[in-house]
């Protein structure tokens, strides 16, 4: 089955480049028993995947069952998906089957797979080498013939490292990884959700369609949509129901937007990949690049003597830069991500390196690049024209 025919099948919206690859890996993967790893942020659909291979496979007659292993007690998630024998412990009635018996010759999705004890790894990793697996207090050893996809939106090398997660059962579920992007990634394919969530709400309720503005169009396609998917359907269901006017502006969307975490804020430098767990909510973007660079300040005046020309300065925000001086394109090969320095073009050598000077410059450059337009300066630096009006007033910006 190709890209096209699986979206139709499963409803999928979208036409991004990356996820026509994910949804193409997982047609190529059907065919085999190999174990899959779909990773991926929160809300970005992930479940799609699994049901996509089974489908797909010679398994589809068979069941399929997916566990989300963060919603199940420690204490039970053995017998959850291994069974148990009666009187195996306080509660246990009754010899019960586990989903690894139970979906016997089909397919278990194992969604948050990284929420599982080490205990629990240990049990998985053997029903994965083997195919064997005993229930909680049996010491029987039963066979399976499952086909395992797991799922997780945590960064699993990261949790080897801090010794949460086992290396030799990472290594035997990823045998084919398959990433889901986020919808930030898929600035093309936002709208398209939006207008279908809208229309299928309107459709279930019998009310008119609520549509957007230009302006707010423009917003909803460069907010950062830190819960993806999940979080733009209920933003459009909660429009449906709150707004009275069908034709949403920008500033009514605004407060369906939560603009006080950086996360949340719009993208300010273009397509954004990833995001910094560790930044504390500040209320503007323009502080949350001041406070990035006042950490770097002592070694970027090191570096400001380096530059003949220009000083570099770390990457404002947390995404790709797309464009050098000049506003001339970068290459995909070129492009780089947080943490890494450019000279942007932003302090000439030997200015005033302090939190306003840096500040002014940036309210300047971006005014420059907007033609003194008010308005979308405020949009791009991602803060309130109130808080714009009160900075060029307060730096006596012409």
């Amino acid at each position: 089955m190709d890209v096209t025919a699986i979206k139709q099948r499963f409803e999928i919206i979208g036409n991004s480049p990356q996820l026509d690859r994910a949804l193409d890996i997982a047609a190529q993967v059907a065919s085999t028993d190999l174990s899959v790893l779909v990773t991926g942020e929160t809300g970005v659909g992930k479940e799609f995947i699994p049901k996509i291979i089974h489908a797909n496979s010679a398994r589809k007659h068979g069941n399929y069952f997916a566990v989300n292993c963060g919603a199940i007690p420690e204490g039970t998630i053995d017998s959850e998906l291994f069974g148990h024998r009666k009187g195996s412990f306080t509660g246990a009635h009754e010899d019960r089957m586990g989903y690894f018996e139970v979906a016997d010759g089909g397919t278990l999705f194992l969604d948050e797979v990284a929420e599982l004890p080490l205990s629990t790894q240990v049990r998985l990793l053997r029903a994965l080498e083997t195919g064997e697996f005993i229930r909680v207090g049996s010491s029987k050893v039963q066979k399976t013939d499952v086909r395992v996809i797991a799922a997780t939106n945590v960064n699993l090398p990261h949790a080897i490292k801090s010794g949460k997660f086992r290396e030799d059962l990472y290594y035997r579920l990823n045998t084919v990884p398959i990433s889901v992007p986020a919808l930030r990634e898929r600035p093309g394919d936002i709208h398209l959700l939006f207008r279908k969530f809208a229309a299928d709400f309107a459709e279930k309720y019998k009310m008119p369609v609520i549509r957007l503005t230009d302006d707010a169009r423009n917003l909803l396609e460069h907010y950062r949509w830190p819960g993806n998917i999940r979080q733009l359907k209920n933003v459009a269901e909660q429009l449906s129901v709150l707004e009275q006017t069908r034709q949403v502006t920008a500033d009514t969307l605004q407060r369906y937007l939560p603009p006080d975490n950086p996360h949340h804020l719009p993208v300010v430098y273009g397509h954004e990949k990833g995001g910094n767990e560790d930044f504390v909510s500040e209320r503007d973007i323009l502080y949350k690049i001041l406070f990035q660079l006042r950490a770097e300040m002592d070694e970027m005046k090191k570096k400001v003597q380096s530059f003949e020309e220009h000083a570099p300065l770390p990457v404002p925000g947390q995404g790709k830069i797309l464009a050098r001086p000049g506003n001339e394109p970068l290459s995909e090969e070129e492009e780089i991500t947080e943490g890494e320095i450019l000279p942007l073009d932003v302090v000439e050598e030997g200015s005033d390196l302090s939190l306003n000077s840096l500040e002014k410059e940036l309210i300047i450059k971006v005014l420059q690049k907007n033609k003194g337009h008010r308005k979308s300066t405020a949009r791009e630096l991602g803060i309130a024209e109130r808080t714009l009006y009160r900075k060029i007033k307060e730096y006596e910006i012409e």
